[in-house]
């Protein structure tokens, strides 16, 4: 037992070390020492007690270790951290004091078992790119698009989410939004106002989106447009006017409209098409032309001297009525063989 406890007290006395040997520092504006604190990769299963001010720290990893909380009172301190770094831990929630860090402007907390966002998430108004891949987030907080206006990059892919908020489409800074690999059955009504949205990716949510909102089509950053492996019929045909747009991936989808054919010649020709629908210049498929017009065309009808009936309308008719008794006589029986039906000559004639 006291050989355990000993192995315990050398453990974090070298966990210790390596945390000041992992140290450095920078100068801010002010000049102030400014640390930057790297523990990734140690094995960690509990945050050993730091050495320095945590409110000098810019930069702190914890990336790759086995934490599976992270103290209330330590993330209250870090009041100067811009980047921070929790990736691939045991996280299961995070602190609400997260909120303090109004500093912050990377956060990457992926690769967690997170099932929600803390609210307090919203006051880091500094953010500009939020990473919570491969979590079990169902549902992010209802608000988020309201208050961090100054985020770039959201990426929120593998994980269990049904719908984004509506409020993600205030997030009118955002570059790059990634919700891949979820359960995403719609998107917001009014992405338009994601004016400088040049990423989207909703790609892979299977079964579950059937649809695209026609203000996909009105990004008008837009450059990449990922919507592969849904269960999407047909494309808004807004997706047309993306004049930006490089690059639009569809596979794996039941698509009818654009049908594939014209998906695969390139998407020059797909935004011509859905151009086109819009406009109402769309062709339809040519009518098949009936026996009737078949007949006429070879003149077994001749359209010279239709006759006109009472109403004034015209028709083909027969020039006198003879009974069918009379038309399957012999001498008539010749009168419909194919050789005369389709003879440039007329037989129906007095």
């Amino acid at each position: 037992m006291m050989y355990e406890q000993q192995q315990v007290r050398d453990d974090m006395r070298n966990k210790r070390s390596r945390w000041n040997n992992r140290m450095g520092s920078v100068d801010d504006h002010d000049e102030n020492k400014l640390e930057i604190v790297d523990l990734s990769g140690m094995s960690l299963d509990a945050l050993p007690n730091p050495p320095v001010n945590l409110a000098n720290i810019c930069k702190l990893d914890l990336s790759n270790n086995n934490l599976q909380s992270i103290p209330e009172s330590l993330t209250a301190r870090l009041l100067n951290v811009i980047i921070l770094d929790v990736r691939s831990n045991q996280l299961k929630f995070l602190p609400n004091s997260i909120g303090c860090l109004s500093k912050l402007k990377i956060l990457n907390v992926s690769g967690n078992l997170l099932q929600s966002l803390p609210r307090t998430i919203e006051n880091c108004r500094s953010l500009e790119e939020l990473s919570a891949n491969f979590n079990q987030l169902r549902q992010l907080p209802e608000t988020i698009g309201f208050e961090l206006l100054n985020l770039k990059k959201l990426s929120v892919n593998s994980n269990k989410l049904v719908f984004l908020p509506h409020s993600t489409s205030h997030l009118t800074n955002l570059r790059v939004l990634d919700a891949r690999l979820n359960c995403l059955q719609c998107l917001p009504d009014d992405l338009e106002n994601l004016i400088n949205l040049q990423v989207l990716n909703v790609s892979q949510n299977f079964q579950h989106l059937g649809t695209l909102p026609y203000s996909i089509g009105l990004l008008i950053s837009l450059v990449e447009l990922d919507v592969s492996y849904n269960k999407i019929t047909t494309l808004p045909e807004s997706i047309g006017c993306l004049k930006k747009l490089q690059k639009l991936s569809v596979e794996g989808n039941p698509l009818v409209s654009p049908p594939m054919d014209v998906i695969e010649q390139g998407l020059h020709v797909a935004k011509e098409y859905l151009c086109d629908k819009i406009n109402g210049k769309q062709q339809t498929s040519p009518k098949k032309k009936s026996w009737f017009g078949k007949l006429a065309k070879c003149g077994t009808f001749s359209g010279a001297n239709v006759p006109v009936d009472r109403d004034g309308r015209e028709g083909y008719i027969m020039p006198s009525y003879r009974p069918i008794d009379g038309l399957a006589s012999p001498r008539y029986m010749g009168m419909f063989s194919p050789r005369r039906l389709f003879s440039p000559k007329t037989y129906f004639s007095r």
